[in-house]
């Protein structure tokens, strides 16, 4: 398989006509799943295969931090469970699959895990910003989620050291909070959790000489 990238979220394939690679808008989770483990994300958003490259380590801490946060809230008031990337969340007819970097499935909902994927809709769903996948986290899977029926939406930007939460009302989001450094962010979903910025989002670490 060839790729060619025409834009940081939105590449696109060429293939040999014996590999079948769809079209962009006809890629299904058949056509994911014969994809190479090369390091790539992948993620098919109504039709359409999306990649970016493999986190980078100041991603990785944010990412880490964040799960130990809701993880632990979760795991202390026996609310459900949460997951971090690499896992597949299949969004029926709009997103076959979608990696988000972390999900929370309330304990009511748990049967929508399944051995090999989250089939259904999660109740909250965290994205970490970088550099190659920020249009699509803040322009296609924020439509997407609130499509789906995410109830709640989390955007993490470690540039700028924010975190916003959207709520999902009457089928589109509503920013319910934003904070940064120095402050704590606020669940809807899970009442009572409050997540300080400076624990979660790392300073930049000074680059030995």
């Amino acid at each position: 398989m060839t790729v060619a990238v025409t834009a940081k979220t939105e590449p696109r394939f060429t293939a040999e006509a014996s590999q079948g690679w769809p079209a962009q808008g006809d890629w299904t989770y058949e056509d994911y799943r014969r994809l190479p483990d090369d390091g790539w994300r992948y993620e098919v958003i109504r039709g359409r295969l999306y990649m970016s490259p493999a986190p980078k380590p100041k991603h990785q801490r944010t990412l880490r931090g964040l799960f130990r946060a809701l993880d632990g809230f979760v795991e202390e008031g026996g609310l459900g469970e949460v997951f971090f990337a690499p896992i597949d969340v299949k969004l029926s007819g709009l997103a076959q699959p979608v990696q988000p970097d972390l999900v929370f499935v309330g304990e009511e909902r748990l049967d929508i895990v399944t051995d090999d994927c989250i089939d259904g809709v999660p109740d909250l769903v965290v994205e970490v910003l970088s550099p190659s996948n920020w249009i699509l986290d803040r322009r296609d899977k924020y439509e997407v989620y609130a499509a789906a029926g995410v109830a709640e939406y989390w955007v993490v930007d470690p540039g700028q050291r924010t975190i916003e939460v959207f709520v999902l009302e009457g089928g589109s989001y509503t920013l319910f909070d934003q904070r940064g450094e120095g402050e704590a962010i606020r669940s809807r979903l899970l009442a009572g959790l409050e997540v300080e910025i400076d624990d979660v989002l790392p300073r930049q670490r000074k680059q030995p000489r």
